[in-house]
């Protein structure tokens, strides 16, 4: 099995959803004494919540890539940054380490294609759902996307950073989801892109009135397959 590097900690309920996912599909296919050889390296957070500005982007890519370039000198063989909006800094990563940097919007992008979907809503935090470095990672690729509804990434924005990040679940968010969901549904949406990897805490990915693509659960089985040297 190949050896992965796991940049984590943002937040650290997102990186022990990758550990746990990454480990239970490597156990499913190479037996259930295997484990996953990974080297994770988990980021304090602080410095890098809710960023925004440019230069604050800047910050988060040197951050990113000392990490990067950490683990591809631990003997990591390729590397997956677990958090949707740090893949806003994926291009200046990928071209500082040698290893390859597998795309979460990528992986999402393959999985709507096998399953025949063309139109979906994109859900996640504001730099997700407003910006283009996610969207056009999609859309390159053939998908459509409804247009992003700003007040609805501005409530999302608070339910992640203020309650998921900090592993908090209320009733009322999850109500609240599954309210966007069904009116992204009489929209047009054929499906839903979970573009963060908390929202899965409040999103029932298997009893919705539409689809589901979690980002995170898919990216993880991306990682898992590169392991096992199917990526």
């Amino acid at each position: 099995m190949r050896k992965l590097g796991l940049i984590g900690g943002m937040s650290w309920v997102s990186t022990r959803a990758y550990y746990e996912d990454i480990n239970r599909i490597v156990q499913r296919h190479a037996g259930p004494e295997s484990s996953a050889p990974m080297l994770i390296e988990s980021l304090n957070f602080r410095p890098l919540y809710r960023i925004g500005e440019k230069a604050e982007w800047q910050k988060a890519a040197d951050v990113l890539i000392e990490s990067a370039r950490r683990l591809e000198s631990a003997g990591a063989e390729g590397l997956v940054i677990a958090a949707n909006s740090m893949h806003h800094v994926y291009d200046k990563v990928a071209a500082a380490v040698s290893i390859p940097i597998i795309h979460i919007a990528d992986c999402v992008a393959k999985a709507m294609q096998e399953e025949g979907v063309d139109r979906a809503a994109l859900l996640g935090s504001r730099n997700v759902m407003m910006q283009d470095f996610y969207r056009e990672r999609l859309v390159a690729q053939g998908l459509e996307l409804l247009p992003p509804d700003e007040e609805i990434a501005d409530r999302l924005d608070a339910i992640i950073y203020d309650e998921l990040m900090i592993g908090k679940v209320t009733r009322s968010s999850e109500r609240e989801l599954k309210t966007i969901l069904t009116n992204l549904g009489k929209d047009g949406a054929e499906a839903v892109v979970l573009g963060c990897t908390e929202l899965e805490l409040i999103v029932d990915t298997d009893a919705n009135v539409l689809p589901v693509f979690d980002g995170a659960h898919i990216h993880a089985r991306a990682a898992a397959e590169f392991i096992l040297g199917e990526g």
